[in-house]
């Protein structure tokens, strides 16, 4: 969120942001940077996958899989990579989606859904599975798809918002030791960890954004979404 102080005999504008001192985060940037798309990615969708990867206790010892070709999914591999995971699957069907996941760190892409899709993780983790899964989605059958491809004693973590009710997560996962997880992602919480790698150009994350609107078309920025015509949308005053 911007705020500018009255100057110049009084006019300006003023934004009044409640707990300012714990929500906002000043930048070593001006308002022409060419970082603001990956420093705008810390209010929400890179933390959101960075949560997701964090919690479900990625590190270098640790193959993933992504499920979702969305920018939290994009992010979840982008963190996966940041936190050492050397074998990430992006399991996504949108060829310019997952080709920017290749570049955020994803070793393979299985555009394959349901048992096609699982049969192809198993293939290229030896019949195992991985030892986390990422699930970024939110509906029912990306969870089962997780739980099909966690290996035993894995961990599965969701942070897309679920659309719906109750589990899945019978006798059979209880006896593999498979552990879910995941929630609401705290990402104030993680912006001092995540700013310097993008300030310093490690990462960028802003690639997600790949349509830019005004204030006057957010209308047709949402409609873009909805039609899968952009991935994420950056709106400018």
């Amino acid at each position: 969120m911007w705020a500018r102080d009255g100057i110049d005999g009084g006019q300006g504008e003023a934004v009044r942001v409640p707990q300012a001192q714990g929500t906002l985060v000043k930048l070593p940037v001006g308002e022409d940077s060419a970082l603001l798309p990956s420093l705008l990615t810390l209010s929400d969708v890179f933390p959101t996958g960075h949560h997701c990867a964090v919690t479900a206790g990625v590190n270098p010892r640790t193959s993933v899989t992504v499920i979702g070709d969305g920018a939290v999914g994009l992010s979840a591999v982008l963190a996966a990579r940041r936190l050492g995971a050397e074998q990430i699957i992006l399991m996504g069907r949108h060829k310019d989606r997952t080709d920017l996941g290749r570049e955020f760190g994803a070793t393979d892409v299985v555009a394959e859904r349901g048992a096609e899709g699982v049969e192809r993780v198993l293939d290229l983790t030896g019949g195992d599975g991985t030892h986390r899964v990422l699930e970024c989605v939110g509906l029912l059958p990306a969870l089962e798809t997780a739980f099909a491809v966690v290996r035993a004693g894995g961990v599965v973590c969701r942070v897309g918002a679920p659309q719906y009710a109750e589990v899945p997560f019978g006798f059979g996962d209880f006896l593999r030791n498979i552990t879910l997880t995941g929630g609401v992602a705290p990402a104030r919480a993680y912006v001092e960890d995540l700013l310097p790698d993008i300030l310093e150009g490690v990462i960028e994350p802003g690639k997600v954004f790949d349509r830019t609107v005004s204030l006057e078309d957010i209308a047709g920025g949402y409609q873009a979404k909805a039609d899968r015509e952009a991935l994420k949308v950056l709106v400018r005053p």
